[in-house]
């Protein structure tokens, strides 16, 4: 695959993308008594727009998780499976289940999370034992895809069999996505989490993080601080979430500033950075360049933004390029 993109013909095998991560159970609060069932997960997200936004016959996305055995897991599958996602790549753990949050919305459409998933069957992704035609499957992968959310579930033996993995993946052509996606409750120290990112970044093409992130976990001092040190890393692709102030994209070519669309009203933010990450994925694996592509990502996440929850209905987002359908109605 030269980029993102390879040449097409009615022989051509789709583009195989394997997204690595967690989704849960969620409940968000409707009332302060009432309660929806859905499920969602940073990387889960990423991967349904991604799925609503690519082609079938041009882009095949797997997602790569554990679940038990309950109730819950059997809905959980369904419901990836219902997004067009691949679920082969799917352990099911006996005696395990999902783990859950609960998502409160304030005024503003900000968030407030309440997790239960120190015993999540997502846990033990890469542990020993891990199916090894799972791994497989990931190391032959065109595009891989994971978070620092993804880094933070795993067992320390995991996280070096995936960076085993992603090294092994790029050594035969295939491109690693990565959003540093940090929260910090999930890591011991920062400087966890920053050993972690930074091992990552290492085996990264294509970068997408959140400049509050960046900020936390490596004390930039604003955007072009942290464009200029991302500079330094030999990354080939960075795109830098900054919420309403827009992105700053980094290739070969310099640093572009791409404005986000202006007042755009906010019902719910949850999900804003993982429907940028996919509208940007999306543009790109359909021969975008990475400014357009940053372009069509604003303008998916602000449809994202503007309902509430993190995975919008179909008569919303529709099973098509995502960034087309904004477009529609922006």
């Amino acid at each position: 695959m030269t980029g993102f993109t390879r040449p097409t013909s009615a022989n051509t095998p789709p583009t195989r993308v394997a997204v690595i991560g967690e989704c849960m159970v969620e409940l968000t609060h409707r009332s302060d008594r009432t309660l929806a069932l859905g499920f969602a997960g940073d990387t889960f997200n990423t991967a349904v727009y991604l799925a609503r936004g690519t082609r079938a016959r041009d882009v095949r996305i797997d997602y790569v998780t554990a679940v038990g055995d309950d109730w819950y897991s059997n809905e959980l599958v369904s419901a990836v499976e219902a997004e067009g996602i691949g679920t082969e790549l799917v352990a099911r753990l006996p005696g395990h289940s999902p783990g859950l949050y609960l998502v409160r919305t304030d005024d503003q459409g900000e968030r407030t999370f309440t997790y239960h998933r120190s015993e999540s069957a997502a846990r033990h992704l890469f542990d020993q034992g891990w199916p090894e035609r799972i791994n497989r499957a990931v190391v032959e992968s065109d595009l891989i895809y994971l978070s620092a959310i993804t880094l933070q579930i795993l067992s320390a033996s995991a996280r070096e069999r995936l960076w085993s993995m992603l090294s092994t993946a790029r050594a035969r052509g295939a491109r690693v996505a990565f959003d540093s996606n940090f929260r910090p409750r999930g890591w011991s120290t920062v400087g966890d989490a920053r050993a972690a990112i930074e091992r990552t970044v290492a085996s990264t093409d294509l970068y997408l993080p959140t400049l509050a992130d960046e900020q936390a976990v490596f004390g930039d001092r604003d955007g072009p601080a942290c464009a200029h040190r991302i500079a330094g890393l030999g990354v080939s692709e960075c795109v830098i979430k900054d919420g309403a102030r827009g992105c700053l994209v980094l290739t070969d070519d310099g640093v572009a500033s791409v404005p986000a669309q202006p007042d755009v009203p906010v019902v719910d933010t949850t999900a804003a950075g993982d429907s940028f990450n996919a509208g940007y994925l999306a543009a790109r694996l359909h021969g975008e360049r990475p400014l357009r592509a940053a372009e069509r990502a604003h303008l998916l996440a602000a449809r994202v933004v503007g309902g509430p929850g993190a995975i919008l209905p179909e008569e919303v987002i529709p099973r098509r390029d995502p960034a087309e359908a904004a477009l529609d109605t922006a």
